[in-house]
């Protein structure tokens, strides 16, 4: 049985070489990140997030803070907090392109 998961995940990792490459070869993946980008920025998610940097860095004083240290905190944040419609649009928006792609 541990075989076989190992060729399911082998297989698995190789689809999603496979998808990232088209996406990327295409201009796909840019045009997607943009788009997620201006989505972020319209529903108010960046902001929000900006705000809680504020806060941490008022919280702990500039001095006490790294950039490191700041993107290790608010990374959960951010991943939890996109909203769900955008979340669904780009899942979308990236079936519809796969869909369209012969041989993946």
């Amino acid at each position: 049985m541990a075989d076989e998961e190992r060729k399911s995940r082998d297989l698995t990792i190789l689809m999603k070489e496979k998808i990232n490459q088209k996406l990327s070869e295409t201009g796909e993946k840019e045009r997607l990140k943009d788009l997620l980008r201006s989505q972020l920025v319209e529903c108010g998610w960046r902001d929000e997030l900006k705000m809680h940097a504020k806060e941490i860095v008022k919280e702990r004083g500039i001095e006490n803070v790294t950039v490191d240290n700041l993107i290790a905190e608010i990374t959960p944040k951010a991943r939890a907090t996109v909203p769900d419609a955008v979340k669904k649009d780009l899942l979308q928006k990236i079936r519809s392109f796969l869909a369209q792609q012969p041989g993946l």
